[in-house]
């Protein structure tokens, strides 16, 4: 893409975008991701029903008197976007491509978390972790995330979810928000999502087309595997090619949402051709609501 192609289109989104965090999504993401590490904050004399997990025993004996430490929710947060760039990303029959979804998405996490005072970085990964981007603040670190989003060509067409989460785990000591933004054509990370859960917050956004729920009746036809390049000519009229995919599709969202439950892990369906702020404000408020 052209420098000044790139420009006029990372200033549309950043305009989109932005907007919708300043003055729709604000206050439920503070209130939906807001720290929940707790961090020192002082010593106070102990009180009748304080927890007495929390005395603090050196302060105690120099005044022969119950002290207990008090602690703070932590406010500032640190947000990782895990990405799939694999080649199913550039799917899309109604609306938009699958990529074109995941950027928007991106830009309003984003801005979102600096409004809010809090780093974000992004993992880019295929079956590979194709870049990482550590987090940061400000303006100028969201304008180079979007950038990237935009331009970036991954090496790799296949997808390995575990390997992004291996990662991330890795290299982020830190408790942190992370939201994983892929079509999730990969059943092979279940390992991986539970030692990461065990440490971070962990979000699902599963992004699909609404052509991959149902495979269309229309004759012979040529299909071909966006991640590992296979062609292959399938009559869609035939009813036990078509109810075996519809099958799997069924399947496939039963098995990734047993997991998700598993491990407590928050997870929202987005398709590429609906809208995705009321889904993502309501989303917003259930995890308000599981907060209080």
């Amino acid at each position: 893409m052209e420098a000044a192609d790139l420009l006029k289109k990372v200033r549309k989104i950043e305009i989109k975008t932005k907007m919708l965090s300043n003055q729709v999504f604000a206050g439920e993401y503070h209130s939906a991701f807001k720290g929940r590490g707790m961090a020192f904050s002082e010593v106070r004399e102990y009180q009748f029903g304080d927890d007495i997990k929390n005395i603090d025993w050196n302060v105690t004996a120099r005044f022969n008197h119950p002290y207990i430490k008090i602690y703070e929710e932590e406010r500032e947060l640190t947000v990782m976007l895990l990405v799939d760039v694999s080649g199913s990303k550039d799917f899309g029959t109604q609306g938009q491509l699958k990529k074109d979804l995941m950027t928007e998405l991106c830009a309003v996490l984003s801005f979102s978390a600096i409004y809010n005072n809090d780093k974000i970085g992004i993992i880019f990964f295929s079956n590979h972790v194709e870049k990482f981007i550590p987090p940061q603040k400000g303006k100028k670190h969201i304008l180079r995330i979007i950038s990237e989003l935009l331009n970036f060509q991954a090496k790799n067409n296949g997808t390995n979810i575990g390997e992004a989460l291996r990662f991330f785990t890795n290299v982020t000591k830190k408790r942190s928000t992370a939201f994983i933004i892929s079509d999730f054509i990969d059943n092979d990370f279940e390992e991986a999502i539970k030692i990461s859960s065990r440490k971070h917050d962990l979000i699902a956004l599963h992004i699909f087309d609404q052509r991959e729920t149902n495979m269309p009746i229309i004759g012979l036809a040529c299909f071909k595997d966006a991640e590992t390049g296979k062609i292959r000519w399938i009559d869609t009229s035939d009813k036990t090619i078509h109810n075996n995919y519809n099958n799997w599709w069924i399947q496939q969202n039963k098995q990734l949402n047993e997991i998700f439950l598993r491990y407590g892990i928050d997870s929202l369906k987005l398709r590429t051709d609906v809208d995705y702020v009321k889904p993502l404000m309501n989303f917003f408020k259930r995890r308000i609501n599981k907060r209080i």
